[in-house]
C-alpha cells in the first residue's frame, strides 16, 4: 500500500495537464498510465491520422507545440510531444500501471492497479470518454469470413482482405478512414451525414480567420455550459459527436466513397441497409464510438454517456474529479488548447479543499470535509 496526496489515472495530455498545474502548486502526486511510455494513446492510432487542429493550437500549459504554427501534426509527432512534455516538468509518470479498481476508503480513495494498491486524499480521473469501442449487437451476426475492426484498432489498410469495405458511421474518424481505404479497396460509407464546417480547414482563409474564430471563440469560450446555446447543444454533441472537420462531402465523393444509408442489421451474414439494400463486402470497418469505459469505478457516479459531475468536480463525492471527458465544460475540453484550462481549475479546486481540510483539522471535534460539497451528484450533470 502507497499513500499519497493525489493519484491522477492516466498520462495523456489531460493528465499531463494537470500534473503540470499540480507541480507548480507544489503538491505531492503520481501520475499513473496503463500504457508502456507517455503518448502511446497517440502512437497506437491509424498510421495517417493528423490532428484536426494546427500546431500553434496544440500546445499544453507551458510549453508550444515545436512545429511551425500552421502545420498539422501527425499523431506521432504529438505522442513524442508529450513524452518530451512530461521529461521538460518531470512530471511522475508511473507507465505500464494499469488502475483496476477505484473505491471510497474512509474520508479519501482506494486504487487498485495491476502494480500495488494507493491510498489518496484526491483523485483526477484524466481520461476521455473514448476507453471502450462500442459496436451494434447485430455485428455478431456476420459471417465469419468478413473482417471486422473497430476504428480503435485499424492502422492501415494492409490489415484488409481483398474485396469491399463498409464503414459505419460518418463522422470525422469514418470519413478520413474512407479516403484511405478507397483507394484500394472498393468502400461504402454508411450512417447519417453528422455535417461538416463550411471552410477548408487547412486553407488560406481558414488560417486568417475561421480556424481562430472557430477554435478559440466559438470552441472554448461560447459552446460551454455556461452559455444557452453550449448547454443546448452539449447533449447531443456528447451523445452523436460534432461535424466532419477535414474530410468534405464533396472529397468523399471525388475520391469514389459510396454514401449509403446507416446499417440496420444483417441479413444472410451479410450488412443489411435502412434502405432494405444487402452489401456484399468482404471487409466492415466500425466507426461507431465507444463506451465511457469507466465499469472499474466502483462508486455510484457513472451516467449512460459519463460521469456524474459538474465541470469536472464529483459533488456527492469530495476529492474525486475528472479531466479530459468530451465537453466538461466547453467542446474545446477534450481537445489539447482546451484542456489546460480545465485542469488548472480542477486543481485550483483540489488545492481549495486540501487547505480547508488543514483548517478543519487544527479544529478538535470537526468534521474533515468542507460542509459546502455535499450535494447529490445529479443535480450537477450539464449544467
Amino acid at each position: 500500500m502507497e499513500r499519497i496526496q493525489t493519484v491522477v489515472i492516466g498520462g495523456g495530455q489531460a493528465g499531463l495537464s494537470v500534473g503540470y498545474h499540480l507541480r507548480r502548486r507544489g503538491l505531492p502526486f503520481v501520475i499513473l498510465d496503463a500504457h508502456d511510455r507517455v503518448g502511446d494513446t497517440w502512437r497506437t492510432r491509424w498510421d495517417s491520422l493528423r490532428l484536426f487542429t494546427p500546431a500553434r493550437f496544440n500546445g499544453l500549459d507551458g510549453a508550444p507545440f515545436p512545429a511551425k504554427p500552421w502545420t498539422f501534426p501527425t499523431k506521432d509527432e504529438m505522442a513524442e510531444y508529450l513524452e518530451a512534455y512530461a521529461r521538460r516538468f518531470a512530471l511522475p509518470v508511473r507507465t505500464g500501471v494499469r488502475v483496476t479498481r477505484l473505491s471510497r476508503n474512509g474520508t479519501g480513495y482506494l486504487v487498485e492497479t495491476t502494480n500495488g494498491r494507493f491510498e489518496a486524499e484526491n483523485v483526477v480521473v484524466a481520461m476521455s470518454n473514448y476507453q471502450a469501442p462500442r459496436t451494434p449487437p447485430f455485428a455478431g451476426d456476420l459471417n465469419g469470413h468478413v473482417v471486422q475492426l473497430h476504428a480503435k484498432r485499424y492502422r492501415n489498410p494492409l490489415q484488409l482482405q481483398p474485396g469491399g469495405v463498409l464503414i459505419v458511421g460518418a463522422g470525422n474518424s469514418g470519413a478520413d478512414i474512407g479516403m484511405e481505404v478507397v483507394q484500394t479497396h472498393r468502400t461504402w460509407l454508411a450512417g447519417r451525414d453528422t455535417g461538416q464546417i463550411p471552410f477548408r480547414i487547412e486553407g488560406v482563409p481558414a488560417r486568417l480567420f475561421a480556424v481562430r474564430f472557430v477554435i478559440r471563440f466559438l470552441f472554448h469560450h461560447v459552446l460551454t455550459v455556461r452559455t444557452p446555446v453550449g448547454r443546448k447543444a452539449r447533449p447531443k454533441l456528447i451523445s452523436h459527436g460534432g461535424p466532419r472537420i477535414r474530410v468534405k462531402a464533396a472529397d468523399l465523393a471525388a475520391a469514389g466513397v459510396e454514401r449509403v444509408p446507416r446499417m440496420a442489421g444483417v441479413k444472410d451474414g451479410k450488412p443489411l441497409l435502412a434502405d432494405g439494400r444487402v452489401l456484399d463486402v468482404a471487409n466492415v470497418i466500425w466507426c461507431t464510438g465507444f463506451h465511457p469505459g469507466f465499469d472499474w469505478i466502483d462508486l455510484p457516479i457513472v451516467g449512460d454517456h459519463e460521469p456524474l459531475h459538474h465541470r469536472g468536480i464529483v459533488a456527492s463525492h469530495p476529492g474525486l474529479y475528472f479531466v479530459g471527458l468530451h465537453f466538461l465544460f466547453s467542446l474545446s475540453s477534450a481537445m489539447i488548447h482546451g484542456v489546460g484550462r480545465d485542469a488548472a481549475r480542477i486543481v485550483d479546486h483540489l488545492a481549495a479543499r486540501r487547505s480547508s481540510r488543514e483548517a478543519v483539522r487544527d479544529q478538535p471535534g470537526a468534521s474533515p470535509e468542507p460542509p459546502t460539497t455535499r450535494r447529490p451528484a445529479s443535480l450537477y450533470v450539464g449544467r
